[in-house]
């Protein structure tokens, strides 16, 4: 049974924008996996769209959909109404904007394969999928294309809009959207990314946010474990951790995870080494990320010879029971680091 949260307004048939002068037909969302970065993004969509518009979710654990139905139904605060549905193909139906939020590349895949599948009715305006996962270029470049067949001469355009800022930047509605779509497709593209985060940055054609997104996290779990080797070097010399930091952070070695994310417990409060790890970018994510980039790196033909020992050494960590589950900067722990 589909349950509904509705906020109406006067005739239904005749909406306006703010300040607009023509009348606009109703917009239909569907948002796709409700992971903890997914809720997060969808219940900001959901608060920042008119009420006359309507956001339809799906996630195969049905719980969270309802959870997030509810919170809605709390918060009484307005925005779009809210549909649960049984099936991505039913989320995506009707949906002008197809929002997909998922973990692999086959979760990508399969979802995309049932909702085109599943029929999609002709809208007036051309459909656009935009793909919120972490995952390669290629696999992302193959959804495209089939999303190109099955619905040719233009009418569903699929775009890969991978982001930046965890967990709380998803809640806080801060994230950063790396874009990889055709020029022509921005200007629709960007209002709908920054109802859930505060900036978009184009990267090129489809295919190209992913590329971007996955240089920039290879660097940072190749900072990540530099910092924690460097911190844990310094602490054993008898150096007081927060001295140290406060050295590196003005010097040339400052990077995001001595500066904001420091492994050392202590040195940074609102890191989460200062809550026993938890919370963050999790380590099997970084791992992830870091099998992705490997991948796309042969693809590319781009050497990377610290690849293989930085997936060995976040590997072996997340293998220890003191380390897994926890944010990525557990690497420290892993090397015998003070605490």
């Amino acid at each position: 049974m589909r349950s509904t949260v509705r906020v109406w307004r006067l005739a239904l048939q005749a909406q306006y924008r703010p300040f607009s002068t023509s009348p606009r037909r109703l917009d239909n969302y569907a948002f796709i996996g409700l992971g903890q970065m997914g809720y997060q993004m969808a219940r900001n969509l959901q608060a920042k769209l008119p009420p006359s518009d309507t956001v339809r979710l799906f996630d195969i654990n049905k719980a969270a959909a309802d959870k997030l139905l509810q919170e809605v139904k709390d918060a009484q605060a307005g925005g779009a109404a809210v549909d649960v549905l049984g099936s991505a193909a039913d989320a995506a139906r009707e949906a002008d904007v197809v929002i997909t939020c998922l973990p692999e590349p086959q979760h990508v895949k399969s979802t995309y394969e049932a909702i085109l599948q599943g029929g999609l009715p002709a809208l007036p305006s051309p459909r656009l999928f935009i793909d919120c996962s972490t995952i390669d270029p290629s696999s992302s470049r193959e959804v495209a294309s089939a999303v190109s067949s099955a619905l040719p001469n233009g009418q569903g355009n699929f775009v890969d809009a991978p982001m930046s800022g965890g967990v709380v930047g998803a809640k806080a509605g801060t994230l950063t959207f790396m874009l990889g779509a055709p020029d022509s497709l921005v200007s629709r593209i960007e209002p709908i990314l920054l109802r859930m985060g505060k900036r978009v940055l184009h990267c090129g054609p489809q295919g190209a946010g992913l590329s971007a997104k996955l240089a920039n996290n290879y660097l940072l779990a190749i900072e990540n474990i530099a910092t924690a080797e460097a911190m844990n070097l310094g602490v054993k010399w008898g150096l007081d951790p927060k001295v140290l930091a406060s050295v590196i952070n003005v010097s040339t070695g400052k990077c995001w995870p001595s500066e904001v994310n420091n492994p050392v417990p202590g040195v940074v409060e609102a890191a989460p080494a200062s809550r026993d790890y938890q919370g963050g970018f999790g380590i099997g994510l970084m791992r992830k990320d870091l099998r992705l980039a490997m991948l796309a790196a042969r693809e590319a033909g781009a050497k990377l010879p610290l690849a293989d020992k930085a997936s060995e050494i976040y590997e072996n960590a997340e293998a220890e029971e003191r380390c897994k589950g926890r944010d990525f900067s557990v690497v420290y722990r892993w090397l015998g680091g003070k605490e």
